[in-house]
């Protein structure tokens, strides 16, 4: 209990330092930036490539189940956008590509100095590392994206094309809530293992991995119960959507953070644990 106090204690602290924010907000602006310009590249990877209407279902399903709030007019307009000519799903994927960079590169500097990293990657090498770990981001979403559609035609396969029953609808969900489970975690594993400019065992981040993409889980129903007392359309009128999705990339960027320090105080303690073991053992 003594180690778990002194955990929170330093926690706590770390979290309120003015520049876990500022590397907080960074992130969550690039994140909203990256979002559509995504979006509209998985629904047209979907009708383009795939040609899979399924697909542009879960994807807009997912879009659901991720966003907070705004969830009908993401996906509406999303999809619109990407119906569009060939130039707009290209500046689509710059944007992308731009944006992600923008995302990882504080990440990058953030994580190396909860693991005392003193160096950070050149500009160049972390731009590499960055769409590497873009590129990995959309082929997880993407198979995840494949796995479920592939996931509800069974399903209607084996309910002979009944759909419209309380039971469809229950197996449907729970599968589409294990997928993006699945995919919050091994994000944030992801992000945990390779942006540090250092190596790391996987095994010093897992743990901090499923914790902090089951606490996103959690953190999203409680940030969704508070919305109505919020009010952001009182304040920011057609604003409101783009408002509290920023807050809720922030709040994101915030946990994220959290995990990563968790992360490497738990680290530290252990092998600080291993030491005094080895020193006891010792004639």
């Amino acid at each position: 209990m003594e180690e778990i106090g002194t955990q929170l204690v330093s926690l706590a602290k770390y979290l309120s330092q003015t520049e876990v924010h500022t590397y907080a907000f960074s992130v969550a602006a690039n994140a909203i930036l990256s979002l559509f310009p995504f979006i509209v590249m998985m629904y047209t990877v979907a009708r383009r490539i795939f040609h899979s209407r399924s697909m542009e279902d879960v994807i807009g399903n997912m879009v659901r189940y991720f966003l907070p709030t705004g969830q009908d007019f993401v996906v509406k307009n999303m999809s619109l956008v990407a119906n569009a000519h060939s130039g707009v799903r290209v500046a689509a994927v710059i944007m992308l590509l731009i944006s992600s960079s923008g995302i990882f590169l504080p990440l990058e500097v953030a994580l190396n100095q909860v693991w005392g990293v003193t160096k950070n990657r050149s500009y160049l090498m972390n731009q590499l590392v960055s769409t590497g770990l873009a590129a990995s981001v959309c082929a997880l979403v993407l198979g995840s994206v494949a796995v479920t559609a592939f996931q509800h035609s069974l399903l209607r396969f084996i309910f002979f094309g009944h759909v419209d029953n309380f039971v469809f609808r229950f197996i449907a969900q729970w599968l589409l809530q294990l997928s993006a489970a699945f995919l919050s975690v091994t994000l944030f594993f992801l992000i945990y293992w390779i942006l540090p400019n250092r190596r790391l065992p996987w095994q010093a981040v897992l743990p901090s991995a499923l914790i902090t993409g089951l606490g996103w889980e959690v953190a999203k129903i409680l940030y969704v119960g508070a919305l109505p007392w919020l009010d952001f359309k009182a304040v920011y009128g057609p604003f409101a959507t783009s408002v509290g999705l920023m807050l809720w990339a922030f709040l994101t960027g915030m946990l994220l953070l959290a995990g990563a320090h968790y992360s490497a105080t738990r680290y530290t303690l252990k092998l600080v644990h291993q030491a005094d073991i080895e020193a006891d053992a010792k004639p």
